[in-house]
């Protein structure tokens, strides 16, 4: 074999172990580079790349990622953009497979008594403002303390009972267990001023251990239909248990809550009481709501 020979064959085997780079090209069949994409580095171990076809840009160069299923784009330079907004478009994303549309309501049988074969159908849509002010509502009247919300029995049965239900913290619960009375006080008020009925009053005073002086105003009254109702208006501490402190903590909880038409007071046999009495019945003449002008009592 001639030297030009071993020469041309020599270079025929060094073309064939060079790489050959192919053109990327787009869905239109447009060349777009020769970056082969995903750009060659370590594995990507997220699991949303599934979801997506990543490719470059033509015009900016970007590296870009197209949802499979909804088309949607996204930046996806892991140095720039990360798998953040990645992993939010998979979850919310209403095309993709398994994913369910938030928005619309769900049937199922509400068992009536202890028979659950039958009942009524109804409709319930995932709320999650809603349970969090039942769970405020569940803490009051249980009187259980906010810390319950992180006790792993709780968060275990919620986890199985509503999966997507995000557990709020021991001060959130604080938080929406004081917005729920404001509702509940700002709803009183407005029944109690348009049904006008009088309403009779009871107090109730103590001291602490903390020797802190506290007093409780209740109200009671009969609705339209006949309904006994009672509501606690206040409760909070006063300076002393002297008849004026209990007659102006008496007077500052009904101005606060527009009652002026009282029917009656009922108060414990403290001899303080008396001078408290006295206060109301002073102020009550000047508002001009008495039924018999004020002028006895028991």
């Amino acid at each position: 074999m001639s030297n030009s020979q071993e020469e041309a064959d020599s270079n025929t085997v060094a073309a064939v172990a060079q790489p050959i780079s192919t053109p990327a090209s787009d869905e239109s069949g447009n060349e777009i580079g020769k970056t082969t994409l995903p750009p060659k580095g370590p594995k990507q171990r997220s699991k949303v790349w599934e979801y997506f076809k990543v490719y470059v840009d033509k015009e900016k160069g970007d590296i870009k990622g197209k949802c499979k299923y909804c088309q949607k784009e996204y930046a996806v330079d892991t140095r720039k953009n990360g798998t953040s907004a990645l992993n939010y478009h998979v979850k919310t994303c209403k095309k993709i497979p398994g994913n369910e549309d938030k928005t619309q309501s769900q049937l199922f049988l509400q068992p009536s008594g202890d028979d659950e074969s039958t009942g009524m159908l109804s409709t319930w849509k995932f709320d999650q403002a809603a349970i969090r002010k039942s769970l405020a509502r569940m803490i009051i009247v249980d009187e259980l303390p906010f810390k319950f919300v992180e006790c792993e029995g709780f968060k275990e049965f919620m986890h199985n009972a509503c999966p997507r239900f995000k557990f709020p913290s021991r001060w959130t619960v604080s938080r929406d267990c004081f917005q729920l009375y404001t509702d509940e006080r700002l709803k009183l008020k407005h029944y109690l001023k348009r049904n006008d009925q009088r309403i009779s009053i009871t107090t109730d005073t103590w001291t602490s251990i903390q020797q802190i002086n506290y007093i409780c105003i209740t109200a009671h009254f009969i609705d339209r239909d006949w309904k006994l109702h009672k509501k606690n208006l206040n409760f909070c501490p006063i300076s002393s248990h002297k008849g004026e402190s209990i007659g102006r903590a008496i007077e500052t909880c009904l101005l606060e809550w527009g009652i002026d038409k009282v029917f009656t007071i009922t108060v414990d046999n403290a001899s303080s009481n008396d001078v408290a009495v006295e206060h109301w019945k002073r102020k009550f003449i000047n508002w001009g709501s008495t039924i018999a002008d004020a002028s006895t009592y028991t």
